[in-house]
């Protein structure tokens, strides 16, 4: 990916300190008329079978039916709880309070790709499919909230209240999430994190550095697939036994290695588990990617408490596009090195080979990030925090007068080692 990364995510705004701050007014709650909630209506309609089915969403949280969202009010002050990594429950920021989360029960379900996304196309091809970009009411204070994209978790702009949508969960036409992996690393060790690495960047520019401080940083949940597979391969090749020989007279005489071929067949059976692909867009991937690896043990069945607080993305890419572009490279490499390792030998060729797939399931699961995101000089850098592990990759400018002095100040130390070498050999 090129250094034009995207604009950056919308970030975390403060709550206003009183009813008096300098904010835009909020637009009233608009007049509704009241529709049942989707996650409990008692006439819904099951869906057809073979259709992914999402957990059941069960927690504290309070459900808006009119606008299809959740947020998780304090029963204390009337704050906003969120999740926190140290505590591992729901905390207010304003007095303190701790709410221990709702048990989640079950595991983590994986489903049969090529049939799920048969059924999937099905739904694509009906009305009234829901859109990923949507207004939605705050029902704290009737402002506007806007989700983006595949934003699915995010703040009142006017209030600071974390909203979250639950109508994609459940739609027909979109992949549920399965699971989670909740966020380890809070926001004063990733500010730690982002620093130290930072200030590691001896040739970033001075400025740079000191635009961290006013850049956005947020903690957001991005989505990604796992895939399962086990595959069987067989294969024709050559295996390859090398011998050397001696050739030529007198001073020309040396040593040459030949090889003789002789040809091969086989199978090899591969097991594939948690090959993970990140399904979101506008993003460094190649940086994102280096964040790995994720301590998958740790993901829980999916439940909306985890992401409290933070903002979240549902996935732009489904299953079965990110298997195509990513994962099924990888799970041929790796057949392609257990051919090899099969057919033996110093030296191997792959004629042909028929991968077949016994099984392939998969899940999508939300991996937390914390993500720093600066503009400088015009262009957004983006810096990555994995939340569970702490491992730090990201983007930096280049600081053109540092660079010259480190190549002035290599010139010069060649130039004496050279004149030192002169002087002791002559």
């Amino acid at each position: 990916m090129t250094d034009d990364a995207p604009p950056p995510l919308p970030d975390h705004p403060v709550a206003a300190e009183s009813a008096d701050a300098a904010q835009p007014g909020p637009p009233p709650v608009p007049a509704r008329h009241p529709v049942p909630d989707r996650l409990s209506e008692p006439g819904a309609m099951p869906e057809p079978a073979g259709m992914p089915q999402p957990p059941p969403l069960h927690d504290t949280a309070m459900l808006q039916s009119t606008e299809v969202t959740r947020t998780y009010p304090c029963p204390s002050c009337g704050g906003s709880l969120g999740f926190d990594p140290q505590a591992r429950q729901l905390k207010c920021p304003a007095c303190g309070r701790l709410e221990a989360l709702a048990p989640v029960a079950g595991s983590i379900t994986k489903r049969d790709l090529a049939s799920t996304m048969q059924h999937l196309a099905q739904h694509r091809g009906e009305q009234h499919q829901h859109q990923l970009g949507r207004e939605v009411v705050c029902q704290n204070c009737g402002g506007t909230t806007a989700f983006d994209g595949t934003l699915t978790a995010t703040r009142c702009p006017y209030c600071a209240t974390p909203i979250q949508r639950d109508d994609l969960q459940t739609a027909p036409e979109r992949l549920p999430i399965d699971g989670v992996l909740p966020l380890m690393i809070g926001e004063k060790d990733a500010r730690e994190r982002i620093n130290a690495w930072i200030n590691g960047r001896w040739f970033a520019p001075k400025e740079f550095k000191k635009y961290r401080e006013i850049g956005s940083f947020t903690s957001i949940y991005l989505s990604y697939f796992t895939y399962d597979a086990t595959t069987t391969t067989q294969y024709t090749g050559m295996r390859g036994e090398d011998y050397t020989v001696e050739v030529g007279d007198g001073d020309n005489r040396h040593t040459e290695t030949r090889t003789n071929w002789w040809p091969t067949s086989g199978t090899v059976v591969n097991d594939f588990r948690d090959l993970v692909e990140l399904a979101n867009t506008g993003l460094d991937e190649r940086k994102v990617d280096a964040l790995e690896p994720w301590p998958l043990q740790e993901a829980q069945p999916y439940s909306p408490q985890f992401v409290a607080g933070h903002l979240s993305r549902t996935y732009d890419a489904d299953a079965g596009q990110r298997f195509d572009d990513g994962a099924r490279s990888k799970i041929e490499r790796e057949v392609d090195h257990t051919i090899r390792r099969d057919i033996g030998g110093d030296q191997q060729r792959i004629t042909s080979r028929e991968i077949g797939y016994n099984s392939l399931v998969f899940a999508q699961l939300l991996l937390p990030v914390w993500l720093l995101t600066v503009t400088f000089e015009g262009r957004p850098f983006q810096v990555f925090i994995n939340g569970a592990t702490g491992e730090v990759q990201g983007q930096r400018p280049w600081s053109k007068v540092k660079l010259a002095f480190a190549v002035l100040v290599a010139v010069i130390v060649i130039a004496v080692v050279a004149l030192i070498y002169k002087k002791v050999h002559g």
